[in-house]
């Protein structure tokens, strides 16, 4: 399914130049500072990091599902927060518009979400809707050429620094669950909409949240995506199976890179008056982990070209969500073992990433809520 070998590992390369060389000597600032240094923000815009997934003609790499995973190992070996802050853009902030947008909202938006010029922010979980996502609150009431839209939606990646909101809200009140909800493009400085404050995280420093609050927030008619209403829940879990497996490859990058830290640890810490890395223990933690990533990359490159070739991954997808996350959770703990106590001090990076890849197993759906999925397509391919 690669379009053009040549010109995909030159990018892929070049990724991996980019990471190495700008991204993993400024992890230390970011978890500092809680912050991404402006020049590196420009970086990834000049490298086309915010586009990569935006068709061609809208300005974008318009990268097929396989490629995008194949640049996503590679921007995963880093400190998250990179990957958070392009990750809207190419996911659902720009993929709703792109499989349901009028003509008219693509030539507004992508470009500029190509770019980097816009960050894009997707708001759907509520204090009360999360994983039961269809039970969003938020309304949306039209008054004349306006949508008057009133909700409070938390946990919203990107919110400090987005530019527009994918926001779904309930335009028919009458219909219960998903098929009354609609999804709607708000700007930034649309009147009425507000910001809580910085959500405190367990780690991903460097990756803001916060609440987004509407209230009394009159949206244009013009920016219901797609032009018409109670298709923003099928809009969002048509995008789903990608996010999905982007999610999944970032899993498989962010173990490379723990367990290579813990190897080289390995082979360098001494103990017993020789290298840790030869003792048994140590080596069957380390030949584990890389038995874990190697199965999980397969599962993931697997489903990708099928969703390439138009097939259905719904269940391969969360396949992929469910191993690769838990997967990186085990590599993780087995990397902060072979650190053993400089495991837990966060002068090495693994204390900093074990905290960091905890949240995998929780956001684009839980663990439990991929389990769900599993078995709920299984029953129903069965009794056809």
């Amino acid at each position: 399914m690669i379009r053009d070998q040549e010109t995909l590992n030159l990018l892929i390369d070049t990724v991996a130049r980019f990471v190495k060389e700008r991204l993993v000597p400024a992890e230390e600032i970011i978890a500092e500072t809680d912050e991404i240094p402006a020049d590196i923000v420009a970086e990834m815009r000049e490298l086309g990091l915010f586009g990569l997934s935006t068709p061609e003609e809208y300005g974008g790499l318009g990268l097929t599902m396989e490629e995008e995973v194949l640049v996503a190992f590679e921007i995963a070996k880093t400190s998250p927060a990179f990957r958070s802050l392009i990750g809207t853009n190419n996911g659902i902030g720009s993929q709703g518009l792109i499989v349901d947008g009028t003509e008219e909202q693509k030539q507004k938006y992508l470009p500029r979400l190509a770019s980097g010029e816009l960050i894009a922010s997707f708001a759907l979980t509520e204090p009360d809707a999360g994983s039961d996502a269809a039970a969003v609150r938020t309304t949306a009431r039209r008054e004349g050429d306006f949508y008057v839209i009133d909700g409070t939606k938390r946990f919203i990646t990107n919110a400090p620094e987005a530019g527009i909101f994918t926001v779904m809200a309930r335009t028919n009140p009458e219909i219960k669950g998903a098929g009354g909800i609609s999804a709607f493009i708000v700007e930034k400085d649309t009147p009425g909409l507000s910001l809580g404050k910085r959500d405190k995280k367990m780690g991903q420093k460097g990756a803001h949240t916060s609440d987004v609050i509407l209230e009394n927030c009159r949206v244009p008619v013009a920016n219901l995506i797609g032009g018409r209403e109670g298709i923003g829940f099928k809009t969002a879990m048509k995008v789903l199976d990608k996010g999905r497996l982007h999610m999944s490859a970032i899993c498989v990058g962010a173990s490379e890179r723990m367990l290579n830290d813990a190897l080289n640890y390995a082979i360098e810490r001494k103990q017993f008056g020789k290298p840790i890395a030869e003792f048994q223990l140590i080596q069957a933690m380390l030949a584990d982990s890389r038995a874990d990533i190697y199965a999980a990359r397969s599962m993931i490159l697997d489903a990708a070209r099928r969703r390439d070739n138009k097939e259905n991954v719904s269940t391969e997808a969360s396949c992929c969500k469910l191993f690769a996350s838990e997967m990186c959770g085990r590599v993780a703990d087995r990397a902060v073992q072979i650190f053993g106590g400089a495991g837990y001090v966060s002068e090495y990076a693994i204390e900093r990433f074990y905290r960091d890849v905890r949240l995998f197993r929780i956001f684009e759906g839980t663990s439990q809520i991929q389990q769900l999925v599993i078995a709920r397509n299984m029953i129903r391919e069965a009794q056809g």
